[in-house]
């Protein structure tokens, strides 16, 4: 990891560096994918099973029985954790729920908004060195709360065809419709278009490498939407002098171990600290079982010494993480202050892996400074707001003359009229 003590205001740009991620390079390739998928169908995402994942398949639907073989897989102690996981996630998302008002902008014109789910969505959950069955939980619960009527969800199987269970687990306790095998950009381009097999969504989740990143950008340009922009995954822990250097380290080997390209700061006013803290990660990279990607992860990672928290802050905010872990004294005066950042943890007992498994909050998050602009998953995501409105004939004549004079003041003749016509039958 690197030190970096006391940057001038002008090095922040260069500082703040995420690694690249180009998918403009990819779109090429992953464009080719798309394509053939879009007009082969099943045949060619089985195809690009064989080429890309080295398994021969017959079917990409997951059947009930493999279903019911996955619950029997599953112990009994990780069934429970992703129940209470799963709780947790519904009553915070479940809290969110949208109650529309009826607003009279002018005697008798009434405005309303309406919160309407998306009808069907698609899923992606990432196959790779870990089986993230609690994204299935992050995406597929608000799904469910909102009242989507079909969610789908593609992951890649391993060699044997069959999915991890605790993913297949994960899926049937938060209520996903119907899964299949399939992985990469064979299986955005499936749930962008549609095969045999594979219904055609409306809106696409889920992260993915940077191929399926290429992909999700390529079939939101006129096809599909999806959730957000995603690059590599990135922790930021702002901390002072009362930081204990163990959990700030844990910390940030707990973000390094997801991939070679993830990103781990630490900006700290304490200088013993930011030298504990390296002397604790080492410690700790030594005892963990990825070591090698989590080290491979922290050559992209900073230990930045700063003035004041004051300068902390405005840094933190320039670089907009997608987690912020604030392990200071006064750690709730300081988040008052925080604006860019996709999911908060408040003071020494709250670790990033509490929310990206069990507190409640949603873990897909905007990464790559996207924190800027974005929101992470909610409810919100699952949903679509259409806007009412009523007018009456007190509400027609008090603002129709006005609509008439900009109408016409934007040489829309055919707009004035509309409102001419009804003035003139209500005369």
């Amino acid at each position: 990891m690197k030190l970096i003590n006391y940057p001038d205001r002008s090095e922040w740009t260069e500082l703040l560096k995420r690694p690249l991620l180009n998918t403009e390079n990819l779109f090429d390739t992953v464009r080719g994918i798309i394509d053939r998928v879009r007009l082969e169908g099943d045949s060619a995402v089985l195809e690009m099973e064989a080429k890309f994942d080295q398994v021969e398949l017959t079917s990409l639907t997951v059947t009930k029985e493999e279903m019911d073989e996955a619950e029997l897989l599953v112990g009994e102690e990780l069934k429970s954790a992703i129940r209470l996981a799963k709780q947790n996630i519904e009553t915070f998302h479940a809290a969110q729920r949208f109650v529309g008002k009826k607003v009279e902008t002018v005697p008798g014109v009434t405005c309303w908004q309406k919160a309407i789910a998306i009808d069907k969505v698609g899923l992606y959950i990432p196959g790779g060195t870990a089986p993230l069955f609690s994204t299935v939980l992050m995406l597929a619960v608000p799904a469910k709360i909102a009242g989507c009527k079909e969610i789908v969800l593609c992951t890649p199987p391993g060699r044997d065809g069959k999915i991890h269970p605790a993913i297949l687990f994960a899926a049937q306790t938060a209520g996903v419709s119907r899964i299949f095998k399939a992985g990469g950009v064979q299986a955005i381009a499936a749930m962008a278009y549609g095969t045999e097999s594979v219904s055609k969504v409306y809106k696409i989740f889920g992260p993915g490498n940077q191929y399926v990143t290429a992909a999700k950008q390529l079939v939101s340009l006129r096809d599909v939407a999806i959730d957000m922009p995603a690059g590599p995954s990135e922790v930021e822990v702002l901390a002072d002098e009362t930081a204990n250097p163990m959990f700030v380290a844990a910390d940030l080997l707990s973000q390094a171990e997801h991939g070679v390209d993830s990103q781990t700061i630490l900006i700290t006013t304490s200088e013993s600290l930011q030298k504990a803290v390296l002397l604790e990660v080492d410690r700790q990279l030594a005892a963990l079982p990825r070591k090698e990607i989590a080290e491979k992860s922290l050559a992209n990672s900073k230990l930045i010494l700063v003035r004041s928290i004051d300068e902390a802050i405005e840094l933190t905010n320039e670089y907009a993480p997608e987690h912020l872990i604030i392990e200071a004294e006064d750690y709730l005066s300081v988040s008052e202050r925080i604006v860019n950042a996709g999911s908060v943890f408040l003071g020494s007992l709250t670790p990033e892996s509490a929310g990206d498994y069990a507190s409640g909050t949603n873990h897909t998050l905007p990464t790559n400074g996207y924190a800027k602009a974005y929101s992470g998953v909610s409810l919100d995501s699952f949903i679509r707001k259409v806007t009412f409105q009523e007018i009456k004939p007190e509400g027609i004549r008090l603002i129709g003359p006005a609509i008439e004079t900009m109408a016409a003041n934007e040489h829309l003749d055919g707009h004035k009229n509309a409102i001419t016509v009804r003035l003139k039958a209500l005369e």
